[in-house]
């Protein structure tokens, strides 16, 4: 019911946003008489924060067409190099030859394991991007639940580890996996698997970033908050069932409005701050301040829906019961044990002022993976990095990505 009435608000508020949208092409276009008004900027500063703080946002494009390689422009092109019901496994070739595909470097292969978290795998654009500079480099794009039919029928946290290990064995054993956030525990469930299974195709190292492998540790607004709530709460609260516009009618998720406005929920000041920022930037004619605001919220406002089972597990699995660390998470009656790991290298990062994942929580993955030898896990803890700056930014790009590329090579 809830997500209906949802719908119908946005249909109510279309009139509005029509209007508006008119309102701020008349008072901003030097062609229109309204233009020299003298309440012009103002008026069309707040028609357009009236649209993008009520719009609907589609998910972004990646929009990486080329890289700089050894100070070279490549092209980039990208391609699906596997469609699965609920997620696209995303290839970014780069072009070095003449025919189109042609690749003479022979770098590290990379997953990069993006979250299924609320937003899009856009997110890790600016990771993607940077990684295209040494790597061959895949990434999980996964599928708004929305938009599944019922057909393909639920989709579980094991399922999810089932995905990653299809993934991991259709690029070799020479692929580096890296995992941002969520996918820490999927991700060293699926390699411990692979390695008790003794599978030909293990990965060559495991990177994770900010994730809550012990979610115990430093515990943060979001782990209080799966703790403080029992998992009947959050069945009754936000689950609920897509409505039948969309070709996912009647499955239950977890909807991405409500995602979205938990994640405003958690710094509303931050937020309120950011749009009278951007209105006042309007007015004084700061175009690039502007557009920088549109950039950022453009990405942040576009979100997607979660399977509800997959949610519900991960609360339960993760942050409720913490199955992996006590050594009693089980995929399919299969107990999943980390000490199986062996052959896979380990570098665990962390960001000091990480309100997400607290700190710990990922360097917990050294304390379950017993049998990778010392020579071969590494840990850092970025100082003055928070969540997002893990995986994305100038401190990203500057000081943990050169990390991450020297640990591949190292163990390539």
């Amino acid at each position: 019911m809830l997500y209906t009435l949802h719908e119908m608000s946005h249909a109510a508020l279309a009139p509005w946003q029509m209007w508006a949208s008119m309102n701020a092409n008349m008072f901003s276009h030097p062609f229109s008489p309204l233009f020299y008004s003298p309440l012009s900027r103002k008026i069309a500063a707040g028609s357009e924060l009236f649209v993008r703080v009520t719009q609907r946002y589609q998910k972004p494009e990646f929009d990486i067409s080329e890289v700089r390689v050894e100070d070279k422009a490549v092209a980039v092109s990208e391609t699906v190099a596997l469609d699965k019901p609920f997620c696209r496994l995303l290839h970014f070739e780069r072009e070095f030859g003449a025919r189109r595909g042609s690749n003479r470097r022979a770098d590290p292969k990379v997953l990069l394991v993006a979250p299924l978290s609320g937003h899009h795998a856009t997110l890790l654009r600016d990771t993607v991007r940077t990684l295209l500079r040494d790597h061959d480099v895949y990434i999980t794009d996964w599928v708004d639940a929305r938009m599944v039919s019922l057909c393909h029928g639920p989709f579980h946290l094991h399922d999810y580890i089932d995905y990653i290990r299809e993934f991991i064995g259709l690029l070799g054993p020479e692929v580096h996996v890296i995992s941002v956030c969520q996918p820490t525990v999927p991700v060293l469930a699926a390699i411990a698997l692979m390695a008790e299974a003794e599978a030909p195709v293990q990965p060559r190292t495991m990177i994770m970033m900010g994730g809550p492998i012990d979610a115990r540790r430093s515990p943060t607004a979001v782990n209080n908050l799966a703790t403080n709530k029992p998992l009947s709460w959050f069945k009754a609260n936000v689950i609920q069932r897509v409505p039948a516009k969309y070709p996912g009618a009647m499955r239950q998720v977890y909807p991405g409005f409500l995602q979205h406005a938990g994640f405003v929920a958690m710094n509303p000041s931050r937020h309120a701050d950011a749009h009278r920022d951007f209105y006042n930037h309007l007015v004084e004619g700061d175009g690039d301040s502007a557009e920088a605001h549109r950039r950022f919220y453009d990405e942040y406002n576009a979100v997607l829906d979660m399977p509800a089972e997959y949610y519900l597990d991960t609360i339960k699995t993760v942050f409720q019961e913490f199955s992996l660390p006590k050594g009693r998470m089980f995929v399919r009656e299969q107990l999943v044990r980390p000490q199986a790991i062996s052959k896979t290298a380990l570098l665990t990062i962390e960001g000091e002022l990480d309100d997400i994942s607290g700190n710990g929580q990922t360097q917990a993955a050294h304390a379950l993976c017993t049998s990778i030898p010392a020579r071969k896990r590494q840990h850092h803890l970025a100082p003055g990095v928070g969540h997002y700056g893990i995986f994305s930014g100038r401190r990203f790009r500057e000081q943990l990505y050169p990390r991450i590329r020297d640990f591949i090579r190292r163990h390539a």
